[in-house]
């Protein structure tokens, strides 16, 4: 409830901003951030290595625009399979190791999109950049949704993630994860990313952040890390 308000609240009095002045607050936050994150990322990265082995690093295709894709780097938090093109479902679950659950339901498997930010493919909050098979089926969609850069985090990250997930998690193949990702999960982010392009403001961004973080630090996963 509290985060919706402070939503509700920066929709209100906040001023549609442009593009250069998202993209300003976007390079010195990443600046500053960039210090206290390498270690951690160092971390991770040292933790993947003793515990899963190489890769690290997890590539995949996404789109930044209906037209243009991009490489986005996560931290490795499955064993190698296939079905990556699709929507991970149920039908993946056992690919995750223990280490990448931990990174997963804390989001410390997004941190290297700390350099996307910086090189300008992605924003701190905007849509998450979507598959391409998905951009391709519904190119009408994605020409509004992306007009807005990709985001590490969004308004449909924060109000629809843990629904989709829960969704997505009941599916046991590949095909029942897409019907249900492309059914169900799509049209209410796009809706969500829509809802976002319309009303977007510096306000707005820093409180989706603020909202983000505290959803991450409530959340049983980090919760649980904070306790070992």
């Amino acid at each position: 409830m509290e985060s919706i308000f402070v939503i509700h609240l920066a929709i209100t009095v906040g001023q549609k901003e442009g593009g250069l002045a998202k993209r300003l607050f976007d390079l010195g936050f990443a600046l500053v951030l960039l210090p206290f994150l390498l270690p951690v990322m160092a971390l991770v990265c040292l933790a993947i290595l003793m515990l899963d082995g190489r890769p690290v690093l997890f590539a995949g295709e996404r789109m930044c625009a209906p037209d243009r894709a991009f490489t986005l780097w996560k931290f490795r938090t499955m064993r190698p399979g296939g079905g990556d093109g699709f929507a991970t479902g149920g039908d993946k679950l056992g690919r995750i190791t223990p280490l990448g659950d931990i990174l997963r339901r804390t989001r410390l498997d997004e941190l290297p999109q700390l350099f996307h930010i910086l090189s300008g493919k992605m924003s701190f909050v905007g849509p998450r950049p979507p598959l391409r098979r998905y951009v391709c089926e519904r190119p009408d969609l994605y020409a509004h949704v992306l007009r807005c850069k990709p985001g590490v985090t969004g308004l449909a990250t924060l109000r629809f993630h843990a629904r989709e997930a829960r969704m997505l998690a009941a599916c046991r193949t590949v095909g029942e994860s897409d019907r249900v990702y492309r059914l169900h999960c799509l049209p209410a982010k796009a809706r969500l990313d829509l809802f976002y392009a319309r009303k977007r403001s510096l306000c707005l961004d820093i409180a989706i952040i603020a909202a983000t973080v505290g959803s991450v630090l409530r959340s049983e996963g980090f919760r649980g890390l904070t306790r070992r």
